[in-house]
């Protein structure tokens, strides 16, 4: 898989006020991402997992913490398939 760098730039007394270190804020900004991605229907969930540097199932424990849907069905797609099935 090829990967591409985007840097961002931060004064370091971010990273002190935070009390965190670059690479768990880096963590942090690419879950962060993802998830609103996945939120905004840009990613799939496979997809948004990668982009997280997570397994599919713990992005999905961590949707799930922060009480984010893990599907993107609505209910009217739900009985549009049980009127199919019938």
């Amino acid at each position: 898989m090829s990967t591409q760098t985007i840097s961002i730039d931060f004064p370091n007394d971010i990273f002190l006020a935070l009390n965190e270190s670059e690479t768990d804020l880096k963590k942090r900004i690419k879950l962060t991402l993802a998830v609103e991605l996945y939120k905004s229907q840009k990613l799939t969930i496979g997809k948004a997992a990668q982009l997280s540097g997570m397994t599919r199932l713990d992005f999905e424990k961590e949707l799930s913490k922060n009480r984010i849907s893990i599907s993107n069905l609505t209910e009217e797609d739900v009985l549009g398939d049980i009127e199919k099935l019938k």
